[in-house]
């Protein structure tokens, strides 16, 4: 509407189906204005279809950074300082958020640690004559992550610790969460943020039994011999990220442009039936299986009788975008605070009808009865008929059963976990094998415990593909070498390895349904972790470091040049 120069509620958007977004789809590309302008001008539909080279080049670009990270510990490995020094790839252009990447990052460099007051952060972002870089699944929280449980592991091996053991010693408390009086108010970080919940303990001792991690450790001390070629490595990446990404005060301290709420309408039609009509656009994230499910817990119905509207900015509400795993924790939230305005709509009618008081009933599998009297009932079905009629409602009370309801979260939610992956390296051709994958997440209490699943399995191959596949290349004159999938490796089911996912169960504390967000858990985790293990493989090579991807070409270069040879 802005750059066209036309009145918005004149504009109607109607999103189809799409099959992922990841960041890249939440901004707006130039060829789809035009596309809108030639429509108007010429009075015709035009569609625009790019070619798949012309979508790499044109589409956001991720990660991006050259990231220094300084660590100091005392005698016994308990962190003391941190130093972090960015150098950020803007892109010949800014996008939608492209500096807000490393300014989210940067609050999560001390990652799940108990960090005193000793941080020291500073980024340098520079435009470039490459493609712009914005949001890709994580942003900013991937890209932290690695830096920091990789600098954890360099550090235990500096100093001789396991890894894991050097890590138990840093994490947050369980108890750190708790006053003096046992009461949960969260760990104030020494940037300032309340984390609101965290037993990182806990789940890293579940990742490590699952992963076998002791009896890997003896089967790495049997077979990582001198002249092996076949040398095996565990790595872990232990994490919190900062998600249902509000509250609207904190991002305007942070310059972000908009606010963080979401809202949600909820009608109870006479025919008993729901509908749900959210600002949220899914993308993959299964919106309307976890909406009607929140609903249908909520109002005491069967999940097939909620219809939820969504994507069509006729119909829908404000909403301020799907990203950052912010949906359920915000969108989410908001349908049931929509659900208890209806509640408490019918309540009162219900009490009206019943001739007692409203105190006096409870709802339970959606139906009001009088405390004591479970004879004395209503169903919400029938409460939906006759707020319809209107022919016997309370008085100031309006006709039809419909509620609405905004939530801006007073804090972030804040998931967590840790992963845990076994390789095993060919230090004859560099190829790396993952043989099993491990993880462990917290995303406080789960709505439908098989899109969680699905989304940490997505995540996770993400990640992965980072780690040991893709690559943005670009020669001296700043053309895009890798712009087709020919060239830019993305792994296919056959390189999917096994994946073990398990979960630990901490509600959130800032918001009702206890949720906190799962859908960039897997990508946040996995880069680290594979990249810690392969790193360990090779280090009794005198291997303390390489970069990303752990391709079979960068891994054999590393191992040749540890033994003195020409690359």
């Amino acid at each position: 509407a802005i750059t066209l120069g036309i009145p918005e509620h004149q504009v109607r958007v109607v999103a189809p189906a799409v099959g992922g977004g990841f960041g890249s789809k939440l901004n707006v590309y130039a060829e789809e204005l035009l596309c809108v302008a030639l429509a108007r001008k010429h009075g015709a539909p035009v569609r625009w279809v790019e070619e798949r080279t012309e979508n790499t080049q044109a589409t956001i670009h991720g990660r991006g950074q050259i990231q220094h990270i300084e660590l100091a510990a005392d005698a016994n490995g308990k962190l003391t300082a941190i130093r972090v020094r960015l150098i950020g790839d803007m892109g010949a252009y800014l996008q939608l958020v492209t500096p807000g990447v490393p300014i989210l990052g940067a609050f999560l460099y001390a990652g799940v640690y108990d960090l005193p007051q000793a941080y020291d952060f500073a980024c340098t972002s520079v435009f470039t004559n490459m493609t712009p870089t914005d949001a890709y699944r994580g942003a900013g929280r991937p890209e932290a992550t690695y830096a920091i449980e990789v600098a954890m592991d360099a550090l235990a091996r500096k100093m001789k610790i396991d890894p894991f053991e050097l890590r138990k010693r840093n994490y947050i408390k369980k108890e750190q969460f708790f006053d003096a009086n046992g009461v949960q108010v969260g760990y104030t970080a020494f940037h300032g943020l309340n984390y609101d919940s965290g037993d990182h303990l806990t789940a890293a001792q579940k990742a490590a039994k699952i992963a076998d991690y002791d009896g890997v450790r003896k089967q790495q001390a049997k077979q990582n011999v001198a002249g092996a070629t076949k040398r095996i490595g565990i790595g872990m990446t232990s994490y919190f990220e900062m998600c249902g990404l509000a509250p609207s005060r904190v991002l305007a301290s942070l310059n972000y442009g908009a606010g963080g709420w979401e809202s949600a309408t909820v009608r109870v039609l006479p025919t008993s039936k729901v509908q749900v009509v959210t600002g949220t656009s899914p993308h993959g994230q299964g919106h309307e299986t976890s909406w009607a499910m929140i609903a249908a817990e909520k109002l005491g119905v069967a999940p097939e009788d909620v219809d939820v509207l969504h994507s069509d900015t006729a119909v829908a509400p404000l909403g301020l975008d799907t990203y950052g795993s912010r949906s359920l924790a915000v969108g989410g939230v908001a349908i049931a605070g929509a659900c208890d305005k209806v509640i408490d709509k019918a309540r009162s009618i219900a009490a009206h009808q019943l001739e007692c008081a409203a105190e006096d009933l409870e709802f339970t599998k959606g139906v009001f009865s009088v405390k004591g009297s479970p004879d004395k009932a209503v169903p919400l079905a029938a409460i939906a008929f006759a707020a319809f009629t209107a022919h016997n409602l309370p008085d100031g009370v309006e006709p039809n059963l419909e509620a609405q309801y905004t939530h801006d979260p007073k804090n972030f939610s804040w998931p967590f976990g840790t992963h845990m992956c076994v390789v095993e390296v060919d230090t004859e051709t560099g190829k790396v094998d993952v043989l099993k994958y491990v993880a462990v997440d917290d995303c406080g209490n789960q709505i439908n415990p098989l899109i969680v699943e699905g989304q940490v399995h997505g995540g996770v191959v993400q990640g992965l593909a980072q780690a040991l596949y893709e690559e943005a290349v670009y020669d001296s004159d700043g053309n895009l070498k890798t712009s087709n999938l020919a060239e830019y490796l993305v792994p296919a089911a056959c390189d999917v390895p096994p994946i073990t996912t398990d979960f630990t169960v901490t509600p959130s504390t800032t918001n009702q349904l206890g949720v906190k967000g799962i859908g960039e858990a897997g990508t946040i985790g996995a880069a680290p972790t594979v990249m810690n293990a392969v790193i360990d493989a090779l280090s009794g090579l005198g291997i303390t470091h390489l970069d990303m991807p752990a391709s079979p070409n960068n891994v054999w270069n590393a191992i040749n040049k540890a033994r003195g040879g020409k690359q």
